[in-house]
């Protein structure tokens, strides 16, 4: 049966240990320094912990260390990857060549980040002949995509982001933070360029609209209903962005991802299996609708689609939870279904198109009493909930317990008694004394008191002849032991993946650009040396002439209705279009209509 991995992001061990607990697979974690995000930064303690919390059910622990690598850093890096593989965490998220070289020496299976910009079929056959286990998908790819990938690389593990904040540009390929504000994305700095606004301006330097709008910001990406496709596409990995969400967003999102896994998995219960043990039961219903979004996109899985960005707003806009009603002083009434909470945090988009919030301050059923009535608010506008205080309630206390099913065994030995449970065997000396009366339900009710451990007791099985007596004291020391023994095996057990051998294979397709290879230190420039490709430095060393700041799917010409390709409208405008940022900056847009593509170039 074919593995199914749900992998959560661990902004932190609290983090970490709740996705664990509420049903990943896997959980993705920063090390103090290194990683894409460099707000999210873990000692290699806790990440020691994580794996030890992990291992108990079979679940594994990967390590971002996906940035690009200077010189001078290149020991600090080997220093890291060395604790880390003592720390035995199952794999290494890298970007950096450099890294991808050191890890393999030190035994540590590595994925290819998605800062590697993975977007074609030859890109993931070259870096799966470079030893890579698994490669981490760009999110603009469609299931067509994904489906033609796996079938022409099957060799390739294939995790994809199924779920949270969306980038515009295909990753690793960003480089607008770093040339307006001296911040590398490929450093863990990025700066959000793409949820700034911006005026678009035609090639008369003439507004294409009259007003600031956010075109480069999306949506959040959702496909929670979409599982089936991407399964059935050959991804085994399934991504939950967020190392920089708190742990309520960790826990929901990871439990409704978790239990569409197991629905689909309970369809087809001959194909797939869970990548990890224990099955977990919640305090709350999940639902991804009281988590922190933008409103929620498919992206690109079946194809360009109209609606995937956000230009009202990059802000978090939550649930729809009904309509104005009517306003009577500092009140209003809402037409809906949704029940509310002192506290709840809702907002709308005003008619200058902008988004206002504002705190409930105390609820009489569907009238509602602001902390303060917003200036915008009239009847009939649309309001969202984008923070729910009873979903908070919940989320703030424990909320989940995941238990691994288990069958005991109790035998007589020669000198005492044997309990097995699973792989694990204890034993402890004690007298033959023959029972007055049925020892089994006294036997049954001690060994199966596994409250506070990874395990529930599905059954005890006691031979039919077993006819002794064996006081509760000396049965709660064998079941201790009988723990303690399954507990160690199953923590100390490295749950890795060796790399495969690397093997001989043409590099992927040819970058138009030497510094988007992202080569900053001396080590990876050997390396692509060696596989015959020219490199030129990163961007972050050395800025270019022509200085292409991101390659986007995303494509204004069609999101405003202007792509004849897709049966738009001809435009009218005179290109080149560029955006213009509020201090005055512009950057120049080109329409790449044979590869679909929109790029952005910081203007000269």
């Amino acid at each position: 049966m074919r593995p199914l991995e749900l992998l959560a992001p661990a902004r932190n061990l609290e983090c970490g240990l709740a996705a664990i607990d509420h049903g990943a697979d896997a959980v993705y974690i920063g090390a103090q320094h290194f990683g894409a995000r460099a707000a999210a930064g873990n000692s290699v303690d806790d990440i020691r912990l994580l794996c030890q919390h992990a291992h108990l059910y079979g679940a594994r622990v990967y390590v971002t260390v996906n940035t690009i690598v200077y010189d001078h850093e290149l020991d600090a890096m080997r220093h890291l990857l060395t604790q880390l593989a003592e720390a035995e965490v199952d794999a290494i998220l890298v970007q950096d060549m450099a890294v991808m070289l050191m890890a393999r020496q030190l035994g540590l299976t590595v994925h290819a980040s998605t800062q590697t910009d993975n977007r074609t079929v030859a890109k993931v056959r070259w870096l799966a002949g470079q030893g890579f286990a698994r490669v981490v998908l760009a999110r603009e790819l469609s299931a067509a995509e994904i489906a033609e990938i796996h079938r022409q690389v099957p060799e390739a593990e294939l995790e994809v982001f199924v779920h949270g904040a969306l980038c515009v540009s295909y990753s690793g390929q960003c480089y607008a933070s770093q040339h307006c504000f001296g911040r590398s994305a490929n450093r863990g700095e990025c700066a959000q360029f793409c949820r700034m606004k911006f005026d678009l301006l035609d090639a008369d330097g003439q507004p294409v609209e009259q007003r600031q709008r956010y075109y480069l910001s999306l949506k959040d990406m959702n496909q929670s209903d979409h599982l089936d496709e991407l399964i059935e596409a050959g991804a085994s990995s399934f991504k939950i962005e967020g190392r920089l969400k708190d742990v309520a967003y960790v826990k929901n999102v990871t439990a409704a991802y978790s239990e569409r896994l197991n629905q689909y998995i309970a369809r087809h219960p001959d194909d797939y299996v869970r990548a990890s043990k224990g099955r977990c039961t919640y305090t709350f219903r999940p639902d991804l609708r009281k988590t922190f979004n933008r409103g929620y996109t498919t992206y690109f899985l079946h194809g360009r689609q109209p609606d995937i960005a956000s230009f009202d707003t990059p802000k978090a806009m939550g649930e729809f939870v009904g309509t104005v009603k009517e306003m009577r002083g500092q009140s209003f009434t809402v037409a809906g279904v949704a029940s509310f909470s002192n506290g709840d945090g809702l907002c709308f988009v005003n008619d200058e198109r902008a988004l206002e919030g504002f705190r409930v301050n105390r609820v009489e059923g569907n009238r509602l009493f602001p902390l303060k009535m917003p200036a915008g608010l009239r009847p009939g506008l649309r309001l969202y909930r984008n923070n729910d205080q009873e979903m908070e309630r919940l989320l703030g206390r424990p909320s989940s317990e995941r238990k691994m099913p288990v069958t005991m065994a109790l035998r007589p030995t020669a000198d005492g008694f044997e309990l097995r449970m699973g792989e694990a065997v204890a034993t402890i000396e004690a007298e033959h004394q023959q029972a007055e009366k049925d020892p089994r339900e006294n036997i049954v009710r001690q060994l199966t008191r596994l409250g506070g451990t990874p395990y529930e007791c599905l059954e005890v099985d006691i031979p039919a002849d077993f006819n002794y007596f064996i006081p509760s004291s000396l049965l709660a020391e064998l079941r201790r032991r009988v723990v303690s023994t399954a507990v160690f095996s199953c923590s100390s057990r490295r749950n890795k993946v060796f790399p495969q051998e690397k093997q001989s294979v043409s590099p992927g397709e040819t970058l138009r650009n030497s510094y988007l290879y992202n080569v900053s230190n001396a080590l990876a420039r050997q390396f692509y040396a060696e596989q015959g490709i020219s490199v030129g430095p990163a961007f972050e060393l050395e800025e270019p002439a022509e200085r292409l700041l991101m390659q986007c799917r995303h494509c204004l010409r069609y999101a405003l209705g202007f792509c004849v390709k897709h049966g738009g409208r001809r435009p009218q405008w005179r290109e080149p279009l560029s955006l213009r940022l509020g201090d005055g900056r512009r950057f120049r847009l080109e329409f790449d209509c044979k590869n679909c593509q929109m790029n952005v170039y910081a203007d000269a």
